[in-house]
């Protein structure tokens, strides 16, 4: 007797690229030993666990690990063994363990190295990565343009920006031609904490830009362990996420499930892209997607977890030592 079929995540167009992602994109960056080690069949379990249950989009970059990332990812998409036309890939160029570097030569031999540790022929979105960090009027000026060229040659589908702060976003956009910048990525924006994103929103649709969301869960301030030590949020904004995920346990609730909900919620978002590193946190991710389309988020927690937050709502942080 065949199995009854596994619930999948749903999926969303982005923008106007013609892709569609899943409303859940693996973030790979713990691929890379970012947040500890992760063992080969421990990668290659989590990526597989996560395309059965219909996620198809997979984000990385050469910075994340010093490119290991990229190498692990490239050895578990190849593990699937499934035609390359099924999953969605995206990098990124610019920031690498050795500092910035967004000029056209060095984004140009970026893509070659990312592919061949990737094994693949193309991604299908090349972003430039933490923009802020280098000169907009470069980005704009010389990386855009060396882009568009590797587009023409097939290497890259779609060309994305990402960053921090929001206002990067309009500065770039407003400068190039429409239908240059294909994707933004933003992170630590569109949260329970911090959902300054939403008002952009109007904006980038009417640009024709597609929108993932990283970090649903603010690098760690929404999560019953709370965030890493080097997390940059002033204390009042740490103190409050500690304040509504212990309200949240005393009650039998998991912060971190109504964070990922509330992010999902918004369809105007294509991916919610969040780190993955076992098959455990592939399904809780996965569960949280599927009981938002099926049954709903629980409004009444997530309301007084909102009342909790209120007076630090989107307090953000300077760019600088967050690991994007």
């Amino acid at each position: 007797m065949a199995l009854p079929a596994l619930p999948k995540v749903e999926l969303r167009e982005l923008g106007n690229t013609g892709l569609k992602l899943s409303c859940v994109g693996f973030g790979a960056s713990p691929l890379g030993n970012v947040f500890g080690p992760v063992s080969d069949d421990e990668a290659i379990g989590s990526v597989r666990e996560a395309f059965r249950r219909g996620i198809n989009f997979f984000d990385t970059s050469p910075y994340y690990g010093g490119t290991l990332s990229e190498k692990v990812l490239g050895k578990t998409l190849k593990a699937l063994g499934v035609p390359r036309s099924e999953y969605i890939v995206a990098t990124k160029c610019g920031r690498y363990a050795d500092g910035f570097d967004f000029s056209a030569d060095r984004v140009t031999k970026s893509i070659d190295e990312s592919l061949e540790r990737l094994q693949l022929d193309y991604v299908d979105i090349l972003q430039c990565h933490d923009i802020e960090f280098g000169s907009l009027d470069q980005i704009i000026n010389e990386t855009i343009p060396a882009l568009k060229k590797l587009k023409e040659t097939g290497k890259i589908r779609f060309i994305g920006i990402t960053g921090l702060p929001l206002g990067i976003f309009t500065y770039v956009l407003d400068r190039v031609p429409p239908g240059t910048v294909d994707v933004v990525l933003s992170y630590c924006h569109y949260g329970i904490n911090d959902s300054a994103l939403e008002d952009l929103l109007p904006y980038l649709k009417s640009k024709g830009v597609g929108v993932i969301s990283a970090s649903p869960l603010a690098m760690g301030l929404l999560t019953e362990s709370g965030p890493p030590e080097w997390h940059p949020a002033s204390a009042e904004l740490k103190s409050a996420c500690r304040a509504a995920a212990v309200y949240c346990k005393e009650r039998g609730k998991n912060i971190s499930k109504l964070a990922m909900q509330y992010s999902l919620s918004n369809k105007d978002i294509s991916s919610v892209l969040v780190g993955m590193n076992s098959i455990k946190q592939v399904e809780e991710n996965v569960a949280a997607a599927v009981e938002l389309a099926t049954v709903g988020k629980d409004e009444k927690t997530l309301a007084e977890v909102e009342a909790i937050l209120k007076p630090v709502k989107n307090q953000t942080w300077p760019s600088g030592i967050q690991q994007s």
